[in-house]
């Protein structure tokens, strides 16, 4: 028996039950993202890993110090989220994380991602209410909520000493969770001298000296983030990682087989990138390579969404834009560098390799 027409089709307008399931999701996306973000903030998570039995919703609230009526609310939302388990003993509710939340949501979990959920709640959240502006206006919008300049990017988002650690600890958490992958997308074994321009908190460094045994890492990055990278997250345990100050658009980059730049070009629009690829181009030996990490567009533009979103928050936070691969290659080229490649990691960033030819 044949199909029937399609109602919303047959006469090229709209059926009047159709329900706007997508849409109504998307209108109401913030939504979710901030009960992830308070029930962080709140320790909700953290109080169930150490109580190590499920808890009542009473005893939740009295640990996170938070009123009971808001408590329930939150915690049925996060178990419609799949984020917490609920358990019924003796007709009480009683509440448990699963296994994701305990992994990514708790603070000591080795891949939390509590520091890069509080960083998306308290700088992300905020500059995206004037992302209508950002797309009128064409630039970033720290000024509208923050109040500070842009003219220097970096000024504007290490604007104080714990906004700059924020950032850090974002990095922090996503290349813990990532690093391996982009790391070892491509055989970095050949390089034994690296340098991690940006390098921030050395958690891909960690990554790269985990990976390749026989190379050393050097961070190159502003004095104030050498600063707090070696108070904060680099200890005298980790011997092959050094340490460079300066500021990689004015100062000259010490010489090294392989530069890793790791979201930084996305940062920028193309002729700083440039620029900035022609300064390692010239620094990096003959026969060593640049290996790009980003979140890699589809050549059509068609995907991945989560690119395609990462796209407008560059627009949001800072003068650049996410890339396809033959745009980086383009990039890449331009600076001289041949023999460009990439590989997707099936994970939120991709690799991009770019190589010096080696003296006649």
């Amino acid at each position: 028996m044949a199909e029937g027409p399609d109602r919303s089709q047959s006469d090229g307008k709209p059926a009047a039950d159709m329900y706007p399931k997508k849409i109504l999701e998307y209108m109401e996306g913030f939504l979710i993202s901030k009960t992830v973000f308070t029930s962080c903030e709140l320790g909700v998570y953290d109080v169930l890993l150490g109580a190590e039995r499920p808890l009542s919703a009473e005893e939740i609230s009295q640990a996170v110090g938070a009123s009971l009526d808001g408590t329930q609310r939150l915690l049925a939302a996060c178990t419609g989220l799949q984020l917490l388990n609920a358990h019924t003993d003796n007709g009480q509710v009683l509440y448990s994380n699963t296994e994701q939340a305990s992994m990514y949501l708790t603070r000591s979990s080795p891949l939390s991602l509590y520091q890069s959920i509080q960083y998306s709640s308290r700088t992300i959240y905020l500059c995206w209410h004037y992302l209508t502006d950002a797309i009128r206006e064409g630039k970033n919008q720290y000024e509208k909520a923050f109040g500070v300049s842009s003219t220097d990017l970096f000024q504007a988002l290490y604007r104080s000493d714990e906004e700059m650690v924020k950032f850090m600890q974002l990095m922090n958490s996503i290349w813990n969770i990532c690093g391996k992958d982009v790391v070892t997308a491509f055989d970095l074994s050949p390089f034994k001298v690296i340098c991690d321009l940006g390098g921030c908190s050395g958690a891909l460094a960690k990554q790269c000296t985990s990976a390749y045994p026989e190379c050393s890492v050097m961070i190159f990055d502003l004095p104030k983030v050498v600063r707090t990278s070696r108070e904060h997250f680099v200890t005298e345990a980790d011997q092959r990682i050094s340490f460079h100050q300066g500021d990689f658009f004015k100062d000259p980059l010490p010489e090294a087989d392989l530069y890793i730049l790791a979201r930084i070009l996305h940062d920028w629009p193309d002729e700083r990138c440039i620029e900035l690829l022609s300064q390692v181009y010239k620094a990096c030996r003959p026969g060593g390579a640049v290996l790009l990490v980003e979140a890699l567009l589809n050549e059509d533009g068609s995907g991945p969404l989560t690119a395609q979103l990462y796209s407008l928050n560059m627009l949001v936070q800072t003068e650049g834009r996410e890339r396809t691969a033959a745009q980086y290659t383009s990039l890449l080229a331009a600076a001289g560098f041949t023999n460009i490649q990439h590989r997707l990691t099936g994970k939120i960033y991709d690799a991009v390799l770019g190589h010096k030819e080696t003296r006649d």
